[in-house]
């Protein structure tokens, strides 16, 4: 089987996919949720016309010329209107949020105003209309701020929180099943034996996918036998993607491919022209989407982030799923590409609002998980792509997880 096209692979990979239910949760539990259908307002903010500041709430007329003297009435405080109504050369003393007493239409505020027994002295200032905020000036009930697809940050919360939102219709997370294989694995506390490394690939995928909006669930470690891998694989049964990480290739010692198949997996492909990653196992097994990674690590997280992320966009209907590459510059040269699309670890040096800087890390052995590590982002460097002076512009792949 050739190698496919990173393009013609995610397209094989995102082929068919559809949404997964809705669930409503309560606003505390929906940071990070994809929205399921717009949310309208229930109410109207503000809900009346409130003063933005302390001072006396008092009719514009009367303070056209000054100074003026106006006899206090009543006072008018948060969660606490004043009920009556100014008329001709009254005012209210008023305090930031209240309600606007009826028949006022401006607020002078206090640092203008000096106090005589039950009575104010405007010395100075005409009202600032700012200093009035009216009634429905933020939204009003039935508009619609937060439309289907929207990632909730805590921004989108407070907003739904005012709307008069306690729940919200969100997509449910998809649950992604993590599976290691290999009998070089021991998990993370244990010590390796002398032909044994620690298993981190779960780890590191978990936080990822839990980042993208999934609910990542790790059935352990897989040994090198095909009744290892079929009970584990089992486990994954109720998964809507299956991850494996390890024996992706096609030797003697591969088992992974023969065991997904022999569970029920229809084989999609295998190899992909990038790197790092090439050997990948895709398939499916009824609805349930089966990625195979490689083994290494740092090929494990940039395959996932080019296929697994994107897969989960999908699945909750995102409304940022097909969002383009960014460009930025290169802040040095590149040598000429090889036949495979190279995703390059790289680092940002600016973000100031102008042409986004960022630099290729100087070791990109993709065995290291270092350089991983300190990078903010991958460089797409397309198959053959030409040597690129500093300065040129290039697409890079924000790793936000």
């Amino acid at each position: 089987m050739a190698a496919l096209s990173v393009e013609d692979a995610l397209a094989k990979v995102l082929a068919g996919v559809r949404p997964v239910a809705t669930e409503d949760v309560d606003l505390l539990d929906a940071a990070g949720r994809v929205l399921a259908a717009e949310v309208a307002a229930l109410m109207t903010q503000p809900p009346f016309d409130a003063s933005a500041m302390d001072g006396y709430a008092v009719r514009r007329a009367d303070v056209a010329q000054l100074p003026v003297t106006l006899r206090v009435i009543g006072e008018s405080a948060a969660g606490h209107g004043f009920r009556g109504s100014i008329r001709e050369g009254e005012a209210v003393r008023i305090f930031t949020g209240a309600p606007v007493p009826g028949g006022a239409d401006a607020i002078v505020i206090q640092e203008n105003v000096e106090t005589c027994g039950d009575s104010i002295r405007v010395f100075d200032g005409q009202p600032d209309p700012a200093h009035l905020r009216r009634a429905g000036g933020d939204f009003r009930e039935g508009d619609v701020h937060l439309t289907a697809g929207k990632r909730l940050n805590a921004r989108d919360i407070i907003l739904a929180a005012a709307m008069g939102w306690s729940r919200l219709p969100v997509r449910r997370r998809p649950k992604v099943a993590i599976l290691a294989t290999g009998d070089e694995l021991v998990p993370p506390g244990e010590t390796p034996g002398p032909d044994q490394i620690v298993s981190s690939n779960p780890f590191g995928l978990a936080a990822m996918l839990a980042a993208a909006g999934a609910s990542p669930v790790i059935l352990g470690i897989a040994r090198d036998t095909a009744e290892s891998l079929a009970e584990k694989i089992a486990h994954a049964a109720d998964a809507d993607i299956l991850l494996t990480t390890g024996g992706a290739s096609v030797g003697k010692h591969d088992l992974v491919a023969p065991a997904l198949e022999a569970a029920g997996m229809t084989l999609g492909f295998w190899k992909i022209a990038m790197r790092p990653g090439k050997p990948l196992i895709f398939g499916q097994r009824g609805e349930q989407r089966i990625v195979g990674l490689p083994g290494n690590p740092v090929s494990s997280m940039i395959c996932t982030r080019v296929f697994v992320v994107p897969l989960i966009a999908r699945m909750l209907a995102a409304a940022d799923a097909d969002a383009p590459p960014a460009a930025a510059r290169i802040s040095a040269p590149l040598e000429a590409n090889g036949p495979r699309t190279h995703y390059m670890r790289a680092r940002s040096l600016s973000h100031d609002g102008a042409m986004r800087q960022v630099a290729p890390l100087p070791n990109q052995d993709s065995s290291l998980l270092t350089p991983l590590a300190a990078a903010d982002c991958l460089i797409v460097r397309p198959a053959r792509a030409p040597a690129l002076p500093a300065g040129a512009l290039v697409e890079v792949i924000d790793l936000d997880f």
